[in-house]
């Protein structure tokens, strides 16, 4: 009941930290958009209702208009929630090597040794440490329990991995759906600000009667620069996705190996 609470506690804190970013980080960018990119230096006689400076980039990115703003704060949400990421899932391995760890798990139950098992996991720390714990302590219950024959035991520790798994991993792919959904949406975003950058050059051409060529040059770069900028959100958000789906898939893979090496323990040692 105590470790139910627990994780629901645990569960609130995430939503509400996820519910922060995505705010905080649209204020950022649009006051980088405004203020530091729609500075007067970047542009021509010092007013960003001009054109921008000749190989001024941030001129050229406000430019781009209000999608920029938008795009910003997608990519400075990827940014957050890698580096959230990478703490949370860097604190579930533990201290040390999780496949040094789950080694030594097996050869101290090989010996039956339980109070080695619990130490090193006392010592590891972390979602796979507190996972292999909970049926560890477990399996000591169980071998001074009478009132259960073996296969009833088998699958109460069984049970056990499952209900301590499910408590800690569920925590490591909270808010991977965001870099999910963010891989696509930027993209989207990013193709939505130049055809509305596009949009805006061929009617400025249209209304100035005869052809600029460099009116439509410079429509078409500005334009280009939310695509640019939309891609390369999207691509971030898809790499570290993947790294961070990989490195739960580790984890998991190392409790499934130690908690199948526990129930194997108790078949072998008892009868």
């Amino acid at each position: 009941m105590k470790a139910t609470k627990t994780a629901k506690t645990k569960k609130s804190k995430r939503f509400a930290f996820a519910g922060l970013v995505i705010p905080l980080a649209l204020c950022a960018g649009i006051c980088v958009y405004l203020f530091v990119m729609g500075n007067g230096s970047h542009f021509v006689g010092g007013d960003h209702h001009n054109a921008n400076l000749p190989g001024d980039y941030f001129g050229i990115v406000y430019k781009g208009g209000f999608i920029v703003p938008i795009l910003m704060t997608l990519l400075l949400t990827v940014l957050t929630f890698t580096i959230e990421r990478q703490l949370t899932i860097s604190r579930a391995s533990g201290k040390g090597n999780v496949g040094n760890f789950v080694q030594n798990i097996k050869n101290f139950l090989a010996n039956n040794d339980i109070d080695g098992a619990i130490e090193a996991c006392d010592k590891q720390k972390g979602s796979v440490a507190n996972v292999i714990r909970a049926v560890v302590v477990k399996y000591r219950v169980l071998e001074s329990d009478d009132s259960m024959v073996k296969d009833q035991k088998l699958t109460s520790l069984q049970k056990e991995i499952e209900e301590a798994t499910s408590l800690e991993l569920p925590s490591l792919e909270e808010n991977l759906v965001v870099l999910a959904t963010i891989t696509s949406l930027a993209t989207l975003m990013g193709l939505l600000g130049t055809v509305l950058g596009m949009i805006r050059a061929f009617a400025a051409l249209a209304n100035a009667g005869a052809p600029d060529s460099v009116a439509l040059a410079t429509g078409i770069s500005e334009a280009l620069v939310n695509t640019a900028f939309g891609i390369g959100t999207s691509v971030l958000a898809v790499i570290f996705y993947n790294v961070f789906t990989s490195k739960i898939d580790k984890l998991t893979y190392a409790i499934d190996e130690a908690g199948f090496s526990i129930v194997q323990s108790y078949a072998a040692n008892h009868k």
